[in-house]
């Protein structure tokens, strides 16, 4: 706030600078030449700088559960190490053990510290058994979020032809998380609706009408006709001579003939026309608005430019009525009425502030009179109203609301000479105080608006986007909780939410709103508890409004938070951007520390975007500031469902067997070297060659779990998205919980115990299992327990995988073949930069041998089998959902190869067939126990299928 003294020709001139005058960032201006300017507000005292909250760092559930299970192998490390020493100390207790012939101490061993040679072996156990902390897990993760985030962008599902927006991927470190979701925050305008207004009804004195083809159409009687639909179109022709707005006295008392009524509808629309801030592109307007009132010449060619798309929506509607604003300059305003132009000086621009919820101008017709006229909710304008059908008007306002229609009252009140100059004297004063400001324009407002004559209300809809009912229908299938957060009126957002299938007509709607204590609020939250205890209702809906909200939050979380809990849905009303934060981070901090999602497009909604554990931002048309600072940004609502269903649920499961999979793998890597400890006397003498030890995360088994990772689909992407049940199988975390963990973790401990025992007993008794009598070293011996562990660990991931393309057959069975052939290459040499040459011929020594070869197959085999069993017993006796859909998946594509292999005649009777079976499969795989009757059909169709061949 301020002002600016500009000297022209010698002359100050001093003009206010508030809001009138700002220009804020992206602004376009519209025939303007020049301006005189200053910069404020800038850095962090923009309105999105002052509503911006500080971005947290945002971690996922698996990086948290990767982090826990490091620690547990932390654990085990330090305890074998402290084993190993301890063992081995009390192995050299004994005297021909301490300093057997082949291994004498040196002096500087005998006298050196016992705790120091502690210490030291304890260090060097650390270094031979470190392998079991998967290191190059996070490289492999960052690899596979980095990578998978691509598929989003690439998703054709996710592209908006209409507006040529793809999905945008802002961070890639939460590509899981979309598949633990619970609860999702979203937002009305913009995000559920297409931010498009559209002018629908308005109320003229207290007849309400609707615009239909570009005529408006009373829904009842005139007080001038007994009958209903009458079109106020079909009289318009006595408006041709009026050149200038009437304020008479039958504005105030209601029209008594139909020349009356017209006028009321002239001055209605000359409201819409000349209060509001809309520009317009500087284009051709001859012959706009030259005829008759008629939809078909409405200004097409003329482009309104607005901040509120309500403003422009009702500009728009007053143009096609035929009322066409055409332009402004500084101090005019002109409108064509019937072809005549008529240029209104603009005096006074009040504007629209979030206390008052109104804006007005103060214009003078060609005629001289002046008038203000008042835009703004019907909670701001009523009030002032002295004059007009103020109950009817309010009566039609709430039932535009209920309709989920945004609702506007317009006003006016005439001006005399002397009325107005003491109001511009006062303005300029409030406009140029330098102290107080806002306070004195507020009282200046106060004064002006006041005794104003209700004109009407108009009535605008945001229609929904496509599919949101189908989209918030399969979240809540899916067990997901959807909020709805937003800054409109009571009565439109529940109408927004019974609409979008948010509340359902079924629903026990509990209301929270207009408390005006901390009392009140919470013996209205006891209340509404009770209800929730007592009603036999399945399903309740909350609605609270922004004041009840922050009354609730002050003192009784708790008791909130135990309502919430037990609503199916919420419904969060008249809310301020940092409250919608505030809502998000108090269900984030709730004893169950659920997964929260929040949906948003616009600036004000940032603040919940930052908050939540994962920030969907919707490119719309407030911007972009929502989709930059969220971690993922889509074109429409309805992408949802994929983005979480099946990207989510994909990312999940590929990322969750990623970890456990490493961890397993380096269990049966390490364990039989800390076995080898005990047929070595604890002498820290490594089992595998230095070689195999580097390459084994880096070469022998990294690509077939980096390539499952990337292109695992273990259901079909359409069952995913038709099955939004599916999606409850993983939710709290459950791949990755501690029972999941200990499976992976005691199966790499048995597989370990296979291998070293497995080649252990092969050569223990007789190591001369070559036909020429040559002897297998403790080389070889190391390389066929790791020949098995590197087979096993990469057949074990071919079992894990479901979806198989020409990469996985690549890298699985090629990091096998790499294996051998890396082997032989590396053991058939005599590498000259290598200290030792241990592994030389060892691989040939050990391929040569029969015994060797079987007792590799057979240790393989024992050691997939008791997981393969696992799998068949549990798929048949306590199979999930996934596990069906898997089984239904299979079922259709080998039904569909069936069909493609017999004649054309017999395929159709088939196909038939089988898309009845299909439809038995599926209403019988989703309930607890297969329908008898249902088991027969199926059978019965499957038997005649296969009599047909």
């Amino acid at each position: 706030m301020g002002r600016m003294i500009i000297t022209q020709q010698m002359e100050e001139i001093v003009r206010p600078l508030g809001p009138e005058s700002l220009l804020l960032r992206g602004a376009r201006l519209k025939n303007t030449k020049e301006i005189f300017g200053v910069a404020v507000y800038t850095g962090m005292e923009t309105k999105m700088a002052l509503n911006y909250k500080s971005k947290s760092q945002k971690r996922s559930a698996v990086e948290k559960s990767m982090n826990t299970f490091l620690i547990i192998y932390l654990i085990i490390l330090i305890s074998e190490a402290i084993i190993s020493t301890i063992l081995k100390y009390t192995w050299e207790a004994e005297e021909k053990w301490d300093e057997p012939w082949y291994n004498q101490k040196t002096e500087h061993q005998r006298n050196s510290s016992k705790i120091l040679r502690f210490i030291s072996d304890f260090l060097a156990f650390l270094v031979l058994y470190n392998f079991i902390i998967p290191i190059s897990l996070y490289v492999t993760v960052e690899m596979q979020k980095f990578l998978g985030s691509f598929f989003i962008g690439w998703d054709l599902d996710l592209y908006h032809e209409e507006s040529d927006q793809k999905a945008q991927v802002n961070t890639s470190d939460l590509n899981e998380e979309l598949g633990q979701v619970e609860y999702v925050f979203t937002d009305k305008t913009g995000t559920l609706t297409e931010n498009e207004m559209h002018f629908r009804e308005c109320s003229i004195n207290g007849i309400k009408y609707q615009e239909i083809n570009g005529r408006l159409v009373s829904e009842g009687p005139t007080p001038d006709s007994s009958e209903g639909n009458l079109t106020y179109l079909s009289s318009l022709s006595h408006l041709n001579n009026m050149s200038h707005l009437t304020s008479s006295s039958s504005f105030r008392t209601g029209p008594e003939n139909e020349t009356e009524l017209i006028k009321e509808h002239d001055l209605f629309f000359k409201a819409v026309s000349l209060c509001h801030t809309v520009q317009i592109s500087n284009v051709q307007t001859d012959g706009i608005g030259d005829g008759p009132w008629q939809s078909h010449l409405a200004p097409s060619q003329l482009e309104y430019y607005a901040s509120s798309p309500d403003e422009k929506a009702l500009v728009e509607a007053a143009a096609r009525i035929g009322i066409v604003f055409i332009g402004n300059t500084e101090e005019t305003m002109e409108v064509k009425t019937l072809g005549k132009l008529e240029r209104y000086k603009l005096l006074h621009i009040l504007e629209f502030d979030s206390d008052r919820r109104r804006m007005s101008v103060i214009v003078q017709a060609p005629s001289g009179e002046k008038f203000l006229f008042a835009k703004g909710a019907e909670s701001s304008i009523l009030p002032k109203c002295i004059g007009g059908e103020i109950e009817k008007t309010r009566i039609h306002v709430d039932e535009f609301a209920l309709k989920g229609l945004r609702t506007l009252c317009m006003a006016y009140r005439q001006l005399t000479s002397e009325e107005y100059e003491v109001i511009d004297r006062r303005l300029f004063e409030a406009r140029t105080a330098l102290q107080q400001r806002e306070e004195k324009l507020a009282n200046v407002f106060h004064f002006i608006e006041k005794d104003l004559i209700l004109l009407g209300a108009t009535a605008v809809e945001d229609r929904l986007q496509d599919k949101v009912r189908e989209t918030i229908e399969a979240l809540r299938m899916a067990g997901i909780k959807v909020w709805v957060l937003t800054g409109d009126k009571h009565e439109t957002a529940v109408s927004v939410s019974l609409s979008c299938g948010h509340f359902h007509r079924t629903m026990n709607i509990l209301e929270l709103i207009n408390q005006k204590s901390d009392s009140e609020c919470a013996e209205q939250l006891r209340q509404l508890a009770r209800r929730i205890t007592e009603d036999h209702v399945i399903q309740h809906g909350l609605v609270v409004d922004g004041t009840s909200l922050s009354l609730a939050l002050r003192e009784h979380e708790k008791l909130f938070m135990d309502v919430c809990r037990n609503c199916s849905a919420v419904l969060c009303c008249r809310m301020a951007p940092l409250q919608k934060a505030k809502v998000i981070r108090l269900i984030k901090i709730s004893p169950e520390k659920p997964i929260t999602l929040a949906v948003g497009d616009g600036a004000n909604d940032v603040s919940m975007i930052q908050e939540a554990h994962v920030g969907i931002g919707i490119m719309g048309k407030e911007g972009r500031q929502a989709a930059r600072n969220s971690d993922y940004a889509i074109a429409r609502f309805k992408f949802l469902s994929k983005l979480l269903f099946v990207h989510g649920h994909f990312y999940y499961i590929r990322i969750a067997t990623l970890v456990q999979y490493f961890f397993y793998k380096n269990v049966c890597f390490i364990t039989p070297q800390f076995l080898y400890q005990f047929y070595c006397l604890f002498s820290q003498q490594t089992l595998y060659d230095s070689v195999y030890l580097t390459l084994y995360n880096i070469c022998f088994t990294s690509l077939p779990i980096l390539i499952y990772s990337l292109l695992e689909q273990h259901v079909d992407p359409h069952v995913l998205q038709s099955k939004p049940t599916l999606y409850r199988d993983i939710s709290k975390n459950r791949q990755l919980s501690i029972k999941t963990f200990l499976y992976w973790t005691i199966l790499g401990f048995s597989h370990a115990f296979i291998f070293f025992f497995g080649s252990y007993f092969l050569m223990g008794k007789d190591i001369s299992l070559l036909g020429n009598g040559q002897m297998f070293g403790n080389w070889t011996f190391g390389t066929l327990v790791f020949t098995v562990m590197v087979i096993t660990v990469t057949v074990k991931m071919a079992l894990e995988t479901h979806f198989w393309t020409w990469i996985n057959h690549l890298v699985t069975w090629g990091s096998i073949i790499f294996y051998f052939v890396f082997s032989l290459f590396y053991g058939g040499i005599l590498w000259p930069f290598l200290g030792s040459q241990n592994m030389y011929f060892v691989f040939f020594q050990l391929l040569s041998s029969g015994s060797a070869w079987f007792a590799i197959i057979l240790m393989v085999v024992l050691c997939l089998l008791l997981d393969i069993v696992k799998k068949v017993f549990d798929r048949q006796l306590h199979p999930t959902n996934t596990e069906k859909a898997q089984m239904y998946s299979n079922t259709v594509a080998l039904s569909d190869e069936f069909i493609a292999l017999q004649p054309l005649s017999r395929a159709r009777n088939q196909l038939s067939k089988l898309s009845l079976l299909k439809q038995i499969q599926v209403s019988s795989a989703w309930t607890p126990c297969a329908v008898s009757q249902k088991e027969k059909q199926r059978a019965h169709l499957l038997e005649e299928c296969w009599n047909e061949l």
